[in-house]
């Protein structure tokens, strides 16, 4: 058997003398040789280990942009189609919200004149999501593309003011319910808030930017006990977290409006009914309760005074906000710039005729024909006011609004749609 030395020995002999220190030399070359070609391979391992991992997060994030519900040519081709203009000097507008009870019917009535219409909604749960997928459907049916997204996906709202260069935005997203606030407050910080504030920016830093209107509220009057309620009266008294954040939103819309010249309008809408409303909205859960024979509670305010609201009906407040665009004024901004002053203005949206709610319900029984079983109930500290009146001089004047429809003939409207949507049938015909 060999020795180690041997084997590192030529096979040839000769005149060699053996050199111990080369042979120590040699094999600390052939270690450090082994080790080098180790580290070369760990780090030949490393770098696919890496590469495999890049490719992993490529795919999936390829995976994950072909699975959502927008992005792609045909989507951007919908996108445009939905945004053309059809008559001459119309406006291209994303309608946030829109497969919401007032977004439905401000994007019909802009695409019926021939303007462009985006709209743009999250189709949440805070009440049954079918109302607002049939919402979609009527749109849809009209020619109207609803991309579904989250005001809060700047990416979202980056890639459509990328694919379409928008005149206008009508912003009517938001968290609503004064009552539901107790229970999900986050909600209202995440739409309310957050929300405005990811839009605006997504307008201020577009080139063109577009003049934005947006919904605000009666709410922010709050514990105001002057009426009627006007847009010069101070509203530093919001009773909900739900006024609060609107309250908030026309402060925030106010400092972008300075900043970055952005033409900014707030309409503060009093309680809007109709067809195809809101079930969370008294009116509609009363209806439906008649309708099934049961209870409906009707809250009554301080020494049993009855509580009273400004209705306005749905087709009063699409005047309003078609008006309100139609006069916005443009922005003076561009690309996050301000180069001079632009419009803001605030008008109150209302009927200037408050109605009690045991009046509402007098009405509601005779266009069903059916008696109510009423629980009467004191108003709990629920963030509810008592009465809402609107002031809209100020919308007369700027946007000629004049409220038509009073709420015999608007509910006498709504039962009519709520019985066919909802398939009941009557015995008689609606008086």
């Amino acid at each position: 058997m060999p020795s180690l030395q041997d084997e590192l020995l030529p096979s040839t002999p000769g005149k060699f003398k053996i050199d111990h220190r080369v042979s120590h030399h040699r094999q600390l070359h052939r270690c450090f040789s082994s080790t080098s070609t180790m580290f070369l391979w760990a780090l030949f391992l490393i770098a696919l280990t890496a590469s495999y991992l890049s490719f992993q997060s490529f795919i999936n994030t390829g995976n994950r942009y072909f699975a959502a519900s927008w992005g792609g040519i045909q989507w951007e081709s919908q996108v445009r189609s939905s945004a053309q203009i059809r008559r001459s000097g119309g406006m291209s507008v994303l309608v946030t919200g829109a497969a919401g009870f007032v977004g439905t019917h401000v994007s019909l009535a802009l695409k019926k004149r021939g303007d462009g219409v985006v709209g743009l909604d999250n189709f949440n749960n805070y009440y049954d999501p079918s109302l607002k997928k049939a919402r979609k459907a009527l749109l849809q049916n009209q020619g109207v593309l609803v991309v579904e997204g989250d005001i809060n996906d700047s990416r979202l709202l980056a890639k459509l003011f990328d694919v379409v260069h928008f005149t206008h935005v009508m912003h009517l997203a938001a968290q609503a319910g004064v009552r539901y606030a107790m229970e999900n407050p986050n909600s209202y910080v995440h739409s309310n808030i957050a929300g405005l504030v990811t839009l605006l920016e997504t307008c201020k830093s577009a080139d063109p930017q577009p003049a934005v209107v947006w919904a605000s509220s009666s709410s922010v009057y709050g514990l105001n006990e002057k009426v009627p309620f006007s847009e010069l009266d101070v509203t530093d008294q919001p009773a909900s977290l739900y006024a609060a954040t609107k309250k908030a939103g026309e402060e925030i819309t106010h400092t972008y409006n300075h900043i970055y010249g952005l033409s900014i309008t707030g309409l503060r809408f009093f309680t809007v009914y109709g067809p195809w409303g809101r079930p969370d909205m008294a009116y509609f859960s009363f209806t439906r309760n008649i309708l099934q024979g049961k209870p409906i509670t009707i809250y009554r305010g301080k020494e049993q005074v009855d509580l009273a609201r400004d209705f306005t009906y749905i087709d009063d407040i699409v005047k309003g906000c078609v008006g309100s665009l139609d006069t916005s004024g443009k922005s003076t901004g561009s690309g996050g710039k301000k180069k001079g002053p632009a419009p803001y203005r605030i008008f109150n949206l209302g009927n200037t005729s408050p109605v009690t709610v045991p009046t509402l319900v007098n009405i509601l029984e005779g266009h069903l024909q059916v008696k109510a079983k009423r629980k009467l109930v004191d108003m709990p500290g629920n963030g509810d006011v008592p009465f809402t009146h609107a002031n809209i001089s100020l919308a007369r004047q700027e946007l000629g609004y004049k409220p038509t429809t009073d709420l015999q003939t608007g509910l006498k409207k709504f039962v009519k749609w709520y019985l066919s949507y909802y398939g009941y049938h009557q015995s008689k015909p609606l008086n």
